[in-house]
C-alpha cells in the first residue's frame, strides 16, 4: 500500500476561524481567499522543495541528539547492539488500548444494519448511468467538474430523495438545484471547488440514534490530525466534529477510535473506496463523543531492522525489557525535529522574553526544512516585515504562519495578542516541552546519583497525594515536572531542580506566568515503566523492503502472503504495552543502548541502504 498513488484530496490542517472583532461577511470573504491562496500553495510545494538540493540525512545532521535533551543513563546491563528504528513506517504498529483494557481493531468494514437499509434505499434511487457518472466525478482529479441528473416526475419529494442519494453516497459531493428550460436538474458538484460556497445541506438524522457515530481509523504514515482534516473535507464538516482519545504518529501504522458527530456510518463507509492508506470500519452508534485522555495506553508493534545483536544479547535486552523496564523519558519527538528545539521557545515564555519567542520562531535555521519556510525565514531576517514574509508562504496554516498573520494585524510591538493567534494546543506544546526537558535532566541526575536504589527523600504518589515515603519500591517512585503545586525531593536531586532553573533564570518559587494560560501548575511522573505483554522474535528476510510488522494490524479482508523465516536480513519483531503518556522509543533505546533521534537513525538508516 506504501507504494500506491494516493487518491487526490483536499487537506486542512487547522480549522478556520476569525480574528478577533473581524465583520463576519469580511472574514468569510478572507477564508474564501485563503483557502484558494492554500490550494495553490499546496500545489507549489513540491517545486519549492525541489529546490533543497542537500539529502535528508545532511540537513538531519543539524537535528537534536538525545543528550540534548537530558536522555542520558540506562538501566539494564547487557551490551547493547545495532539496529534501524523505522526504516519503514510499517516498522511501527501502534494498536490503542481502549478504557476498557480492550485493543482496539479493525476487522468489521460493514455498516450497521439499519444503515444498509437506508443505503439500499438511496442507492435505488440513482440509475446505473447516473451511478458511474457520480463515482468519476468523485474520484476526478479537476474539482470543477459536475454530473446533472434530470428530475423524472418531479415532485419536492423526489428532489430531496436525489439530493440525500448523492451526498450519502458520494461523500465529498454537494448538490443544487437548477431550472432549466422549464425542467429541474440536481446538479452535483465537489464540495472542494471553488463553487462550493454556500453553507451544507443538513442530513436528517433519526431521534431513536445515538448522536455520535464510533468508528476505528487504520492509518498510515499520517497523524491523527492530518487524518481527521482528510475525513473533514471530504465529508465537508469542521475538523472539530471528530474526537479521539489520544494522537498517534504519523511515521508509523496505527489503529484507534474516533468519533464524530451526526456523520452516518454509511457516509464514512464509502471513503473506503477512494482513500489511500486510510481505512474505517467498526462503526456504531453512541450518546457520546471521545474525550482525550480516557484510553489505558497503546500496543505496540516494533521491527528493529539489520540487528546486529546476538541471539543471546537480545534473550538479555528483552528478559531485562520485561522484568525492570526502562527509564520514563519523554522522547525525541517532544523536542521537535529542527535545530531549534521547542523547549528553548517555552524557556522564552515562560521568561516573558517575547523578542526571543519570535526570534526562535522564525529566524533562518539549519537542517531539514520545506522550501517554502526557509525563503519566509530568510526575508523575515531580512526585512523584519511580517508580511513580506508571509508572502513567501504558499501554506498560511503553519505555525510561522499563524505567527506572522498575528505580527501582521497587531504590530511587533503587542507580540503577545500576536501569538495568541497560535492555536492554543500549540502554544502550551511549547511550556510543557521545557517542563519535559527539565523532568528528563533531573530524572538523568536521579539514576546517577542512586541508579535503581529505592533512597529516603524519593516522592510515590499515595491515592491523590504524593509523599516522601521511607520504604518503597523504585518502581513506585515518581518525579515531579516543575509547577506551583508539586513538591520536589527532599535529597539532593531536589536542589537540581531550583539550581537548574536559577540558571534559566527561572524562579522554582515562582511558576505563576502574568498570562493565565502559560502558568505551571506541574504535574508528577513515574521515573521507570515495565511493559506489559512484551514478547519477541527475530526474523529473517531477503527483501530489504518487506513490510515485516504491517500484517499485525491489517484488516481482515486484506490478503497478504509472504514467507519470514529465511533469509539474508535479521529483524527484532518486538511486542509490548504501554500506558498512556509513555513512549515506546525509550523502549526500544533501553533494547538496542543507542541513540534513537531522527539524527543518528537517518544515518544508521542511510548507511544500511547504501
Amino acid at each position: 500500500m506504501e507504494e500506491a498513488e494516493a487518491c487526490p484530496v483536499p487537506v486542512l490542517t487547522a480549522e478556520k476561524r476569525s480574528l478577533p472583532d473581524e465583520d463576519p461577511d469580511h472574514a468569510a470573504k478572507r477564508l474564501r481567499v485563503e483557502e484558494e491562496e492554500e490550494s495553490r500553495g499546496e500545489d507549489e510545494e513540491e517545486q519549492l522543495e525541489e529546490e533543497v538540493e542537500e539529502s535528508f540525512a545532511d540537513m538531519m545532521k543539524h537535528g537534536l541528539s538525545e543528550p540534548d535533551v537530558g536522555i542520558l543513563k540506562f538501566i539494564s546491563e547487557h551490551k547493547g547492539f545495532s539496529g534501524v528504528l523505522k526504516e519503514r513506517y510499517s516498522d511501527f504498529v501502534v494498536h490503542e488500548i481502549n478504557k476498557d483494557g480492550k485493543v482496539v481493531v479493525l476487522d468489521d468494514l460493514s455498516v450497521p444494519a439499519e444503515a444498509e437499509v437506508r443505503a439500499h434505499i438511496t442507492h435505488t434511487t440513482l440509475t446505473e448511468e447516473q451511478k458511474q457518472q457520480l463515482d468519476e466525478l468523485q474520484l476526478f482529479k479537476n474539482k470543477e467538474g459536475s454530473v446533472s441528473i434530470e428530475v423524472q416526475e418531479d415532485s419536492k419529494e423526489k428532489r430531496t430523495l436525489l439530493h440525500r442519494a448523492v451526498k450519502t453516497l458520494y461523500p465529498g459531493l454537494e448538490t443544487k438545484t437548477e431550472d432549466r428550460e422549464g425542467k429541474k436538474f440536481i446538479v452535483a458538484y465537489h464540495a472542494a471547488g471553488k463553487t462550493a460556497l454556500a453553507a451544507p445541506r443538513k442530513h436528517s438524522w433519526p431521534k431513536n440514534r445515538g448522536s455520535f457515530c464510533h468508528f476505528v481509523l487504520y492509518k498510515e504514515n499520517k497523524d491523527t490530525m492530518d487524518a481527521i482534516n482528510v475525513l473533514s473535507k471530504f465529508l465537508r464538516v469542521r475538523p472539530n466534529m471528530f474526537s479521539y482519545m489520544g494522537t498517534k504518529d504519523k511515521r508509523a501504522v496505527t489503529v484507534q477510535e474516533i468519533a464524530v458527530l451526526k456523520i452516518s456510518a454509511e457516509r464514512l463507509s464509502h471513503l473506503n473506496k477512494c482513500l489511500m492508506n486510510l481505512k474505517l470500519g467498526n462503526f456504531s452508534y453512541k450518546k457520546w463523543p471521545l474525550k482525550l485522555g480516557e484510553l489505558q495506553g497503546n500496543h505496540f508493534t516494533v521491527v528493529l531492522r539489520n540487528i546486529s545483536g546476538s541471539l543471546e544479547q537480545v534473550e538479555q535486552a528483552m528478559t531485562s525489557l520485561r522484568e525492570t523496564g526502562f527509564i520514563n523519558y519523554y522522547g525525541m519527538q517532544r523536542f521537535g525535529t529542527t535545530a531549534v528545539p521547542t523547549h528553548r521557545v517555552g524557556r522564552a515564555i515562560l521568561q516573558n522574553n517575547w523578542k526571543e519567542v519570535v526570534d526562535l520562531i522564525l529566524k533562518p535555521r539549519p537542517g531539514a526544512e520545506k522550501g517554502y519556510l526557509v525563503k519566509c525565514r530568510e526575508e523575515w531576517a531580512r526585512s523584519q516585515d511580517p508580511e513580506a514574509a508571509l508572502k513567501k508562504l504558499p501554506v498560511k496554516r503553519c505555525v510561522e504562519g499563524q505567527l506572522l498573520r498575528g505580527l501582521a494585524k497587531y504590530g511587533k510591538n503587542n507580540i503577545i495578542t500576536a501569538f495568541g493567534l497560535i492555536p492554543r494546543n500549540n502554544r502550551l506544546m511549547y511550556i510543557h516541552s521545557y517542563q519535559s526537558y527539565v523532568w528528563n535532566c533531573m530524572v538523568s541526575k536521579r539514576m546517577e546519583a542512586f541508579g535503581l536504589r529505592a533512597v529516603e527523600g524519593d516522592l510515590v504518589l499515595r491515592g491523590s497525594e504524593c509523599v516522601c515515603a521511607e520504604k518503597h519500591s523504585v518502581h513506585d517512585v515518581v518525579m515531579p515536572l516543575p509547577g506551583f503545586d508539586v513538591i520536589y525531593p527532599t535529597h539532593s536531586v531536589g536542589g537540581g531542580y531550583r539550581d537548574m532553573l536559577s540558571a534559566d533564570d527561572l524562579d522554582i518559587d515562582s511558576m505563576r506566568h502574568k498570562v493565565r494560560d502559560y502558568s505551571l501548575a506541574g504535574a508528577y511522573r513515574r521515573i521507570l515503566i515495565r511493559p506489559r505483554d512484551v514478547s519477541w522474535e527475530l526474523i529473517q528476510y531477503d527483501d530489504p523492503r518487506i513490510s515485516v510488522g504491517l500484517f499485525s494490524a491489517w484488516p481482515k479482508n486484506v490478503s497478504h502472503s509472504f514467507s519470514l523465516d529465511q533469509g539474508k536480513y535479521r529483524a527484532l519483531k518486538m511486542e509490548f504495552s504501554l500506558p498512556s503518556s509513555t513512549y515506546a522509543t525509550m523502549a526500544v533505546r533501553e533494547v538496542l543502548k543507542m541513540d534513537t533521534s531522527i539524527k543518528n537513525q537517518t544515518q544508521l538508516n542511510t548507511s544500511w541502504l547504501n
